[in-house]
């Protein structure tokens, strides 16, 4: 049998943080859209079941529209179980206006609670959602039969990492040797899969959709094939995503004008060939000369109609060449000798204090 594994969704984000009103509203729907391609996806390879580890909603507040949508996903689709655990950002929001749980919506809730997927119950999907009166004592009350298949559903972050947030945490240590042959997980952002023990694993899917440049990379979501004869767990990821992000750091060092930059970013992005649907971070990086004419607006108008979203952060570093200024007789070479002398700035501070007194002297404007 086939399984889906999916988990952080946040159906009802805002994208707003590099986008405008228009495009920020146009990736929410994306999102809404590649969860439903996901569904016909699975639909089209006889997927019988739909593990969502958590957060499949972004805020408390669910839209009418994203509420509905995966209302009618689950209803018209009757021969597909879905399995939802409640993450750090769920609520009950989605469940309020159901009259009567569909029989193809299963839920958990601060107790470990099992469903048999297949018809002779080989296959245990076993679930609970983790609060801070239960975070503590989960382990010791799983039990799951040896002889089965154990796919075990949690959310929070494994606590060999930092969390960043309120998300429960994980010891991925203490669940060792509990017969797990599948640990499903949410919370982490990227795709990771793990040993767990010498049986099973430990799979974080990854978000379905990147939002910001923090979730760059290829997401989607993980598809389970057991067999459940010789109770094996195969997993594969599958690349799902509208569009990806990118950050794409470009060495500039050497370049002497804006030209010989743009032609040093464009043979980068030509050489990885990125997707015209993509969203590009450019991060300019290296050491140029202070006297670099470098001019940002221009390289970000050159080459944004290329994709569906760029920016460019200037994070070189300067570098003056004194020598050349010593026996200058101009305003320009006063300046930059009297920067030389003063103890009280750090080479970086006069690098840039000369970098932009040079432009103002030129009668250029300031970046």
């Amino acid at each position: 049998m086939k399984i889906i594994h999916c988990a952080d969704i946040h159906l009802d984000s805002k994208m707003q943080s590099n986008l405008d009103r228009d495009r920020a509203k146009e990736r929410k729907n994306e999102l809404l859209m590649t969860f439903n391609r996901m569904i016909a996806y699975g639909e089209d390879q006889g997927v019988e079941a739909i593990l969502i580890a958590g957060d499949l909603f972004d805020t408390r507040n669910i839209s009418a529209t994203a509420r509905k949508n995966v209302q009618n996903a689950i209803l018209s689709h009757p021969e597909m179980d879905f399995f939802y655990l409640k993450g750090n950002h769920d609520s009950d929001g989605f469940l309020e206006n159901w009259n009567s749980l569909p029989e193809n919506l299963h839920l958990f809730g601060e107790r470990w609670k099992s469903y048999m997927v297949d018809p002779a119950g080989n296959v245990v999907i076993t679930g609970i959602e983790l609060s801070p009166d239960n975070s503590g004592s989960i382990y010791h009350s799983l039990v799951l039969d040896a002889d089965k298949v154990n796919l075990v559903m949690l959310h929070g972050q494994e606590t060999t990492t930092k969390s960043k947030d309120r998300a429960e945490t994980i010891r991925i240590r203490d669940l060792k040797g509990k017969n797990i042959d599948y640990l499903a997980l949410g919370h982490v952002h990227a795709y990771k899969k793990e040993p767990l023990d010498s049986r099973g694993v430990y799979c974080y899917p990854g978000c379905l959709e990147g939002r910001g440049f923090d979730e760059c990379g290829s997401h989607g979501f993980v598809l389970l094939d057991i067999d459940e004869g010789k109770k094996l767990v195969k997993s594969q990821f599958i690349p799902f995503a509208t569009r990806c992000l990118y950050t794409v750091p470009v060495d500039v060092s050497g370049c002497q004008d804006t030209m010989q930059i743009l032609q040093r970013v464009t043979e980068e992005l030509n050489g990885q060939a990125y997707d015209a649907k993509s969203l590009i971070k450019i991060v300019l990086t290296g050491q140029v000369d202070v006297e670099c004419e470098k001019n940002i607006p221009y390289l970000l108008q050159s080459l944004q109609e290329d994709y569906y979203f760029l920016k460019i952060y200037d994070e070189t570093k300067l570098s003056v060449d004194y020598e050349a200024f010593r026996y200058d007789e101009s305003l320009k070479g006063e300046f930059v000798r009297m920067l030389q002398n003063d103890a009280s700035l750090t080479e970086e501070e006069r690098s840039t204090i000369i970098r932009f007194g040079i432009q103002a002297l030129a009668g250029e404007e300031l970046q």
